[in-house]
């Protein structure tokens, strides 16, 4: 465990791999974040066994991010909060409770704060040979009742516009991906660190496909020269608790 543990006065993290983030917060309401487990190489999770979800967050239309989400939403009835145009695909789909907002709106359901932020990214659908426009790609930012503030980062590059993010809303965490190729990778994660300014950063979105290089360890020498800022290196299953 990590001292987060400490502070977090009653929260829960589980990574299931990828970009896949699963929140409990202490009211006892659980927030998916990208639930993309069916494929995926590291997930810790089968989505039959998602059997309990009040929120389901969605930073873009590509599949290892999207998802298993139209199954797990039926399923369960969670509110899914995402882009119009992904809220639109998925209502075409029969699909209730979905939430469509853009970036800088922010949705609150039972004391929690679901704050929509920018990222650079492209974001689409292929369905049946033909590419869907999803609209842009997205991160969020999740404030808990307790006040304890998460950043994700979604998929993205490294952008000047993270010291607002950084400034306006303060995260504690920071969960940011490293792989590199399609997202940021060792370097630009921790220059996205030194802007947001996070108590503590959790790498995402590397290893799961072999173009994907960038290493925890890569990430650790390049956070060096920021020791205010613990990295918290977890496995697929792993949990902050």
């Amino acid at each position: 465990m990590s001292k987060i543990s400490r502070i977090s006065r009653g929260f829960e993290l589980v990574w299931l791999g990828h970009s896949v983030f699963e929140v409990h917060a202490s009211t006892g309401l659980t927030i998916l974040i990208d639930p993309w487990l069916t494929g995926n190489p590291q997930a810790a999770r089968e989505k039959e066994k998602v059997d309990r979800i009040d929120l389901i967050l969605v930073t873009h239309g590509h599949g290892d991010h999207l998802g298993d989400t139209l199954e797990i939403a039926g399923r369960t009835k969670a509110h899914v909060i995402c882009m119009p145009e992904i809220s639109q695909y998925l209502a075409g789909k029969g699909l209730e409770n979905v939430v469509g907002m853009n970036k800088g709106g922010t949705y609150r359901f039972k004391e929690i704060d679901i704050t929509m932020v920018h990222a650079i990214h492209s974001s689409s659908i292929t369905e049946d040979d033909e590419i869907i426009y999803t609209g842009e790609a997205v991160g969020y930012v999740v404030k808990l009742e307790n006040g304890f503030s998460i950043y994700h980062a979604g998929d993205t590059g490294v952008f000047k516009d993270m010291e607002i993010i950084g400034d306006l809303y303060q995260p504690d965490l920071a969960l940011v991906p490293i792989g590199g190729h399609y997202v940021m990778g060792p370097r630009e994660a921790a220059y996205a660190c030194e802007m947001l300014h996070p108590k503590y950063v959790v790498p995402m979105h590397y290893g799961t496909f072999p173009v994907l290089t960038g290493t925890p360890a890569a990430f650790k020498d390049e956070m060096a020269h920021l020791p205010s800022v613990e990295v918290i290196i977890l496995n697929p299953g792993d949990s902050l608790t």
